[in-house]
């Protein structure tokens, strides 16, 4: 059964690949951000990520980081913990020419971050709508975090922060509410 509004494929919006489209499988929980949501997260971050590392911490239909890859991420990580999903994603990896750039792990999000000494300057949380892991996440995803990192956040009912993210953006669309936070000066490790 496929999702009457995208059909199971979302096209890149923006960058160098705008306009390439991503497909995937019917999966339980699987609802790409919405192309009107990752404009506006787009306007938010600025369009230009060349340089940066980003983390898509349940990557899904991979929207949300090949949208960053589009636009000059100089790494992407994105972590999914379905099989197929992943299996899809590398597909894609490698069709967009991005085999350098974007790095596809299928682990679950609390297992990448707990053995991983990698950090990141923007990370996109957007688990199914049912997760509700927040501070567990939180916990283990702060050490994970440049200075100044920008995090957003989608979700039905958002989570209540740690103190060292600020809200920087706020929106909503649909049942979906979502918002970008930076990371606050003198980040406790």
């Amino acid at each position: 059964m496929s999702h009457p509004k995208h059909q199971n494929q979302v096209r890149i919006i923006g960058g160098t690949h705008r306009g390439r489209k991503i497909t995937f499988a019917v999966s339980d929980g699987l609802r790409p951000t919405p192309d009107s949501v990752r404009e506006k997260l787009f306007n938010w971050l600025g369009q230009d990520m060349t340089g940066q590392t980003v983390l898509d911490l349940f990557a899904g239909s991979g929207a949300l980081g090949f949208e960053a890859a589009s636009r000059g991420a100089g790494k992407i990580v994105m972590i999914e913990a379905d099989r197929q999903t992943a299996q899809n994603l590398n597909r894609h990896r490698e069709q967009f020419g991005w085999d350098g750039t974007v790095f596809v792990c299928c682990r679950t999000a609390a297992a990448f971050l707990n053995n991983t000494a990698q950090t990141f300057d923007t990370v996109f949380l957007d688990p199914p709508f049912a997760w509700q892991e927040w501070p567990v996440l939180f916990v283990a995803l702060k050490g994970r975090l440049k200075t100044d990192a920008r995090v957003y956040i989608e979700a039905a009912r958002l989570p209540e922060l740690p103190e060292w993210l600020t809200v920087l953006r706020e929106g909503r669309a649909g049942q979906s509410r979502h918002l970008l936070a930076r990371v606050s000066a003198g980040l406790p490790n």
